[in-house]
């Protein structure tokens, strides 16, 4: 099952987000020491792009893993907006690149276009000792300033 999740590659490739993604990021087995456990329980993280459904993907673990398979969540879903939106061509207007994010955030459980735009550095992000500098966020607003008004101007 775990050979399966790692090697298993779906055939839709989002050209932002990349190709689904799944990673066993947690094992439960055994109570003991020399004893071949009866079970064993895995976590997997599944990140869905804006080429599959959480249902698709769901059904297509469903039909090649023989284990029983129980989602932790469906309404997490992979969001876009296209390239040709006023805002991303603002953006880019000013020199920012776009990309795909792999990481998770309140964008997932988003039912419209949207993009993720935020100041300091993304590596920081989500880790034990994250942080941002005063100037990092002064550059975000003057940033958010620039993209709104070329964005209205539009």
């Amino acid at each position: 099952v775990m050979e399966w999740f790692k090697n298993y590659k779906f055939d839709k490739i989002s050209d932002v987000l990349g190709p689904v993604k799944m990673t066993v990021t947690q094992i439960n087995a055994g109570k003991q020491h020399n004893v071949v456990p009866s079970e064993c329980d895995l976590v997997v993280d599944i990140r869905v792009t804006d080429r599959y459904t959480n249902a698709e993907i769901l059904e297509v673990v469903k039909a090649n893993v023989n284990a029983e398979v129980t989602p932790r969540s469906m309404h997490l879903n992979a969001s876009s907006i296209p390239i040709e939106h006023g805002l991303v061509q603002a953006g880019i207007a000013l020199g920012r690149t776009t990309y795909g994010s792999p990481t998770l955030s309140d964008q997932s459980v988003l039912s419209c276009q949207s993009l993720k735009l935020g100041p300091g550095e993304t590596l920081r992000s989500h880790s034990a000792d994250e942080f941002i500098f005063v100037n990092e966020i002064e550059e975000g607003v003057d940033l958010y300033i620039k993209i709104l008004t070329d964005f209205f101007k539009l």
